[in-house]
């Protein structure tokens, strides 16, 4: 895991025969400005190289704050540090928590059939509309019989879904029995629950793991932990809980400068997002971001991820009793 202090852009161009070569690259560093820049200026002239030996680069590295992010750190501002963990503010201005081997995991509730089975009954339907045109002998049937494969489709899968979890006690019930199956084939370890507004966290309590570890990779598996989570663990080697409120939960209809969540901002961002940061603090005293629920599994407590937790459960305000946002 790593999350740097200092950030730099660095840019070099290249032209020949009356073809111009652009690249942008991020530099980082733990220790001065100066180092980043010295990072980035290198890995633009080393991309730059790449490129025009053949190699298809990106040629204008994007500054994404955290889910975007490939092949750089994550990029946001450090809160406060507590060890090897730290806090950071994301794109929306919520604070997180960082951890290299503390293993975090969200469970949203499955409000919405997934992708794959609203495209599958959605192809079915216009399939099936092809062959009604065809059997009409008329292209023109094809256009009001897609459009109603199409809208079919998904509301087909809808009913399905939500008859799906009607019969199997609804959402909650479902990523409560998929923790509960886990722990039975796992007794010895130990899972604290908890309560977000979408769904639920698990956080494990019996030791620390590496993000890449094959037990990580079973738990996320098995308990349907969200798919782009878990490749950004894989990504920055770490796990991340969000422990203040989501802004527009709370009643902060206005968006954090620069709307980006640009890490560092520019210069006329820095007073409008100090002030935005301000007024949200205030607002978010009276929330958390999640509620603490209960305990399974017969692991014994860790030393080391019980100061974690405590911090976690500090930070989001789990045991306060305050609604979630």
């Amino acid at each position: 895991m790593i999350i740097p202090k200092f950030w730099a852009e660095g840019r070099v161009q290249h032209k020949e025969k009356g073809r111009q070569v652009t690249v942008r690259r991020l530099g980082w560093s733990q220790s001065s400005e100066a180092e980043a820049q010295s990072n980035a200026d290198t890995r633009a002239k080393e991309a730059l190289q790449r490129i025009l030996s053949g190699e298809e680069l990106v040629r204008l590295e994007t500054r994404s704050p955290y889910n975007g992010a490939e092949g750089v750190p994550i990029c946001e501002e450090i809160v406060a540090e507590h060890g090897e963990t730290v806090i950071t503010r994301n794109s929306y201005g919520a604070r997180c928590l960082n951890t290299p081997d503390v293993l975090f995991a969200d469970i949203d509730f499955e409000a919405e059939p997934g992708k794959a089975t609203s495209c599958f009954f959605t192809l079915v339907l216009v399939i099936g509309a092809a062959f009604g045109s065809w059997k009409l002998g008329s292209v023109g049937w094809f256009i009001p019989l897609g459009l109603a494969g199409v809208v079919g489709g998904i509301c087909l899968a809808n009913g399905l879904h939500k008859l799906h979890l009607k019969l199997n006690g609804g959402a909650e019930k479902m990523a409560n029995d998929r923790i509960n199956a886990f722990i039975t084939a796992h007794p010895n370890w130990r899972l604290r629950i908890y309560r977000t507004p979408a769904g639920l966290r698990v956080v494990a309590a019996h030791r620390t793991f590496a993000p890449n570890a094959p037990e990580v990779a079973l738990l996320f598996n098995s308990l349907k932990v969200d798919p782009v989570y878990v490749k950004m663990c894989q990504r920055q080697q770490c796990f991340r809980a969000r422990v203040s409120p989501k802004p527009w939960r709370i009643g902060v209809d206005s968006h954090m400068k620069p709307r980006s969540g640009r890490w560092p901002p520019r210069p006329e961002a820095v007073v409008p997002r100090r002030e935005w940061i301000e007024a949200y603090e205030q607002k978010s005293t009276g929330f958390s971001a999640c509620r603490f629920e209960r305990e399974t599994g017969k692991g014994v407590m860790n030393r080391e991820v019980d100061k974690v937790i405590a911090l976690h459960d500090e930070l989001s305000r789990a045991l306060s009793g305050l609604p979630i946002a």
